[in-house]
């Protein structure tokens, strides 16, 4: 796929003048020839910046045409592997009847989720935008909370809305998925995605892993 990408933050191995570790031979020879240990530049590991990946679904009953939320499940599959692989957190908010509901809080991806995507089925209304609002807040209030944890978020949805109002973007880095996959396409999902400011791609681009 991948639809996020490694986080550029917590490189590991920078030289550092420090008095632990393995000498970084290379940065201290260019600082000239090293007479006193003060003198020498050291490696050490860095910790790795903390990462939440906050995943939408809209799982409401539009989404079962076409196979859509069935089609998403490979992708989705993926991306928790991905979460797991790059020990990020997951925080999992399904659009579906008459409101949002909240399925994992933050917590660290792990195989406890494949029976849960397995079983994750379509039906009822649409409540996207009001799940949207939801993330929106819960974001800023952990955002206060885990002031360094570096943020993520992905909507997958089929646009499918009647209308909606002005929404606002999140407060982090945020792609859409569309997953609408009728041969006559109404094209809402990517004009959600410009209202978010988030990047788009649609669920034929992602492609997953045999």
């Amino acid at each position: 796929m991948p639809i996020i990408g490694k986080a550029s933050g917590g490189s590991r191995g920078r030289a550092r003048a420090a008095q632990t570790g393995r000498v970084a031979w290379l940065a201290t020879l260019l600082k000239g020839r090293p007479r006193l240990r003060q003198d020498l530049c050291w490696q050490q590991r860095q910790v790795q910046s903390a990462e939440l990946w906050l995943v939408i679904v809209d799982a409401s009953a539009s989404t079962r045409r076409h196979q859509a939320l069935a089609q998403s499940k490979g992708v989705l599959a993926e991306l928790f592997d991905q979460a797991y692989r790059q020990r990020a957190r997951l925080a999992l908010l399904t659009a579906s009847g008459g409101a949002p509901q909240w399925q994992r809080h933050g917590l660290k991806a792990s195989a406890s989720l494949q029976p849960w995507l397995q079983a994750l089925s379509a039906g009822g209304g649409t409540p996207l935008i009001a799940a949207l609002e939801q993330a929106r807040r819960w974001l800023h209030a952990r955002q206060k909370a885990h002031p360094h944890e570096l943020q993520r978020c992905l909507v997958f949805t089929d646009g499918r809305l009647q209308r909606w109002n002005a929404v606002q973007p999140m407060p982090c880095a945020t792609v859409l998925i569309d997953m609408e996959l009728a041969p006559v396409r109404l094209g809402r999902a990517r004009q959600l995605a410009t209202a978010l400011q988030a990047d788009y791609q649609h669920l034929e681009q992602c492609k997953v892993k045999e």
